[in-house]
């Protein structure tokens, strides 16, 4: 999958729970582990993707 992906701002340098995301064609939200490129691939809605954002970030 070829896309501009970019590490979560809550994920550290120091080999703990990482967290990338992309934007898609179609106006979709990609997330993968950082520490494994060549695995799976969740797909999000971007209204589901902010919903999911909001209810985190706020637990946190």
């Amino acid at each position: 999958m070829e896309s501009n992906w970019r590490k979560s701002s809550h994920s550290s340098d120091q080999g703990g729970e990482c967290v990338e995301i992309a934007e898609l064609l179609g106006a979709a939200v990609a997330v993968r582990d950082s520490r494994d490129i060549t695995g799976p691939v969740l797909g999000f809605e971007p209204s589901a993707f902010a919903a999911f954002l909001d209810r985190t970030t706020a637990a946190g």
